[in-house]
């Protein structure tokens, strides 16, 4: 059994963070999450036409599809090495005219430094990991990565913690002639969520690995989340209507 914790981040992501899960994610999680993906910012990356940012870019699900259904640069940020490492070799199989277009950031978005860049920012399955002090840092981030009046576009967190634990089982993926499997369980531990995450491969003799890693969350409502970002210069945005997100609009200068 091999186990990672992940120390709950303040404003900085440990680059070593992910280093289990990036194995495993793009076999259990990646086709359905590019689905939501395309759905929750499709239409808004399609109306780019300055630039895109990609938050967390993980392993590429945004950005990729940014690339494809855009004409903007785009920038993935992504501080975690080994989630980093599945982006780069995906994206070095593009064409030469996507790798044009696209800017890797191995740092936070304050730390990357991005000054009016981008008429959409992106934060996918990525703020709900962010420690309040973090979370306000990545809203001045991306107030100046934005020009005013663009849009920030971002993944609801859970509105508060578990009352019991609960559970989600990764449907099984085969590769060659073996199985890939895991679950996740998320349950209160003080004012966090504590996620962990088991995963398996298995062969005709049984199980060949098993892992674990483990993840901290911070639960915020809707509403709080507005009313921080309202302090942070953002208004709530009309143009988008998904319940799983967060749309706002950087306030045009006076």
């Amino acid at each position: 059994m091999h186990s990672v914790i992940a120390e709950p981040p303040d404003t900085l992501t440990p680059p070593d963070s992910y280093a289990v899960s990036a194995e495993f994610y793009d076999v259990l999680q990646a086709q359905d999450d590019a689905r939501r993906v395309r759905h929750l910012y499709g239409p808004a990356v399609a109306k780019a036409r300055l630039g895109v940012v990609d938050v967390g870019a993980g392993t590429g699900r945004v950005t990729l599809m940014s690339l494809a259904r855009s004409e903007v640069g785009v920038h993935a940020v992504e501080p975690a090495r080994a989630m980093r490492a599945a982006l780069m070799t995906r994206l070095a199989a593009l064409p030469a005219t996507q790798r044009a277009r696209v800017s890797v950031h191995p740092h936070t978005l304050g730390e990357a430094a991005l000054h009016d860049v981008a008429d959409l920012v992106v934060c996918h399955n990525t703020v709900a990991c962010l420690s309040p002090a973090a979370r306000r840092a990545l809203w001045a981030a991306a107030g100046d990565a934005l020009v005013p009046g663009g849009t920030l576009l971002l993944q609801l967190p859970p509105a508060r913690l578990p009352v019991e634990d609960r559970h989600r089982v990764f449907p099984v993926q085969r590769m060659g002639r073996h199985e890939y499997g895991g679950r996740m369980v998320m349950s209160a531990a003080g004012p966090r969520i504590r996620t962990r995450v088991e995963y398996w491969v298995r062969g005709t003799q049984g199980v060949l690995r098993q892992h674990t890693e483990t993840f901290w969350m911070w639960p915020a409502t809707r509403s709080d989340l507005t009313a921080d970002l309202r302090r942070h210069g953002f208004t709530v945005s009309s143009a988008h209507h998904d319940p799983a997100v967060l749309a706002v609009t950087l306030r045009q200068e006076a």
